[in-house]
């Protein structure tokens, strides 16, 4: 009996042992990340306040730095992936977007005090970085990979009307008519009040009317409602020519 009282005991001991220990820990973590805040904070200040002016040369190098630091921050890469895509390096900025996506995509735990571990906020930025390197793709002559990229943005963005829309204008200008105009409903179903999904939308149409050989006229449904939504959208905009052209080919005042 004595010997198993002994032992626990020691267990006992052991385990208070443990806790402390972990106490430890815990308050050397907490102060490890405080130290290391001290010197992320005023970087992510730099960089906001680069970006906000939209002084792209000046966002890159408290960026870069910030990866160095915080490495599993899939937003230090997102930012400058823009920077570097603003600054017309567009190699570069593909390069830097897939890391991010990288980042984005591997499990972390979610912190309430770290927005970058938020999982909504993740999808929505890996939806965002999908679309910018498509952008840059598209710069580099590369438009299999930036259609690629925009279908991949748009099934993962919670907000994909952007996606969508980037895929609908690169497909109609690779004259494929059908998959545009499929890109283009689901950008208008995802954002009613872009102007441009419905010129584009107008443009097909127009272009997939038919003429009897007595030369009459037959719109596909929707052609008219399409272009008089975008001036609608759009007083002003770059297109108001264009489609007042087509409506008044169309006879439609």
């Amino acid at each position: 009996m004595k010997k198993m009282f002994l032992l626990v005991l020691l267990a006992v001991f052991c385990c208070a042992g443990l806790s402390k220990a972990q106490n430890g820990d815990t308050k050397k973590k907490g102060e490890k990340q405080k130290d290391i805040a001290t010197v992320l904070n005023p970087l992510i200040q730099q960089a906001n306040d680069a970006i906000n002016a939209k002084d792209w040369q000046a966002a890159v190098s408290p960026l870069q730095q910030l990866i160095e630091l915080d490495p599993d921050n899939w937003q230090h890469y997102s930012g400058l992936g823009d920077a570097q895509m603003h600054l017309e390096q567009y190699e570069r900025a593909v390069e830097t977007y897939a890391h991010g996506i990288s980042a984005a995509e591997d499990y972390t735990p979610v912190d309430p005090k770290n927005s970058s571990t938020d999982p909504v906020k993740k999808k929505a930025g890996i939806g965002h970085m999908l679309t910018m390197q498509g952008n840059c793709y598209l710069k580099l002559q590369k438009k299999k990979e930036a259609i690629a990229d925009y279908t991949k943005a748009a099934e993962v963005n919670p907000n994909p009307g952007l996606a969508y829309f980037n895929l609908c204008a690169t497909l109609y200008n690779e004259d494929d008519k059908d998959g545009a105009m499929a890109a283009c409903d689901k950008a208008i179903a995802a954002d009613p009040n872009r102007a441009d999904a419905y010129f584009i939308k107008g443009s097909l149409l127009v272009a997939g009317r038919q003429t009897d050989k007595n030369g009459q006229v037959t719109l596909p449904p929707g052609t008219v409602e399409a272009l008089k939504k975008y001036l609608e959208l759009a007083p002003n905009g770059p297109h108001v020519k264009d489609v007042k052209d087509m409506l008044a080919f169309l006879g439609v005042k």
